[in-house]
């Protein structure tokens, strides 16, 4: 049996809109230490070389611009959220006058101590003029780089909210009309059905167009698919079978509106539709560590898979889309067949509970 796997390689980007990113976290104080040290290298190298190299004069000047990055990262990280109130640019020409600061102050306590030595006074002046320019350019140079970085990634969530729009846009007609057809079908059958059914169909696409945003807790989109079904159960009867193992996942958990339904209709469609006797959708979830996992089987035939459908296979790349975009490259979307069923199962990374229902 054959396992079809849709692939994905994107990231989901942070929601923090500030340039500044936070400079307490283990990484960024990783970033800042190496290029501290890269920075020593270059201070160290530019004076004029003597025979052997001045093992003493790096340690001591790393250990100087270490103790500035350090006390400048804190600093910053302590000041963070009251910078972000501010505008990009007074917040960055703030930052660069606390680095300055803390480097002549980092300097007047070494030249006290002596800790690099007996400084001559004529070159005193001088001293505390080159730190000051040098951590002034760097600083800006810094700033700069995570302000750019910023747009960036305000551009890049701007582009990734425009395609998921587009994307579960296009589920909406789709889910609409392949209603209208059930509808259709049943209004010379059974007119009194056919009503209800529009009805049901009012309340449905008013659920689904109720709450905007990507995400909706699972209780709602559980409850959207009920409807969706009941509606199809009008057309199919007896012929429709579910069976539910939905018990173990939470109410709040987060996922991608209108996403059981087209699997759901996939499996009505290849699944049960082309049987006389009908047959039984199973329909699994769980939550387990961090993890949502979600399956729908059906029957499958051979024969069936051959046969002319109105059904469309592109849901399945839409839905695989859109879990690419809100969970990264930790979510996934399978297709197998196995002991005469059709198997669609998703799967993603999900550790926070559903708050409210938002756009990236």
């Amino acid at each position: 049996m054959k396992t079809q796997w849709f692939n994905r390689g994107r990231t989901k980007p942070p929601h923090d809109d500030f340039f500044l990113p936070e400079l307490c976290e283990p990484e960024a104080l990783l970033s800042l230490v190496l290029l501290a040290e890269l920075l020593v290298l270059v201070l160290v190298l530019s004076e004029p070389m003597v025979q052997g190299f001045n093992w003493v004069r790096l340690a001591l000047t790393s250990l100087f611009v270490q103790w500035i990055v350090l006390l400048s990262a804190a600093l910053l990280c302590s000041l963070r959220p009251l910078l972000a109130r501010l505008r990009a640019a007074l917040a960055g020409c703030l930052c660069c006058a606390l680095v300055v600061a803390l480097t002549l102050g980092c300097t007047a306590v070494a030249d006290h101590y002596e800790l690099g030595g007996p400084l001559p006074r004529d070159g005193e002046v001088n001293l505390y003029l080159r730190h000051a320019l040098i951590s002034l350019i760097m600083s800006a140079l810094l700033l700069r780089y995570f302000y750019l970085q910023s747009q960036w990634r305000r551009q890049q969530q701007a582009e990734l909210q425009a395609r998921i729009e587009s994307l579960q846009a296009r589920i909406r007609p789709h889910f609409l009309f392949n209603s209208l057809n059930s509808i259709a079908s049943l209004v010379a059958i059974d007119p009194v059905k056919a009503e209800q059914a529009v009805l049901d169909l009012s309340d449905l696409f008013r659920a689904s167009l109720a709450k905007p945003g990507n995400l909706v807790a699972w209780s709602d989109e559980l409850e959207l698919a009920r409807r969706y079904l009941s509606i199809e159960h009008y057309r199919l009867g007896d012929r429709l079978q579910l069976e539910w193992q939905v018990d173990d996942v939470p109410p709040d958990l987060p996922i991608p509106q209108l996403t059981l339904q087209p699997l759901l209709e996939n499996a009505l469609i290849y699944g049960i539709q082309p049987r006389i006797e009908g047959g039984l959708v199973r329909i699994e979830a769980e939550y387990r560590n961090g993890v949502f996992q979600l399956c729908v089987s059906n029957p499958f035939e051979e024969e069936a898979e051959r046969q002319p459908s109105r059904g469309t296979r592109q849901a399945l790349v839409n839905i695989d889309a859109r879990l690419a975009a809100l969970f990264g490259p930790g979510a996934s979307l399978s297709v197998d067949r196995r002991d005469g069923r059709h198997f669609t199962c998703l799967r993603y990374p999900c550790s926070r509970p559903m708050q409210e229902a938002r756009a990236i």
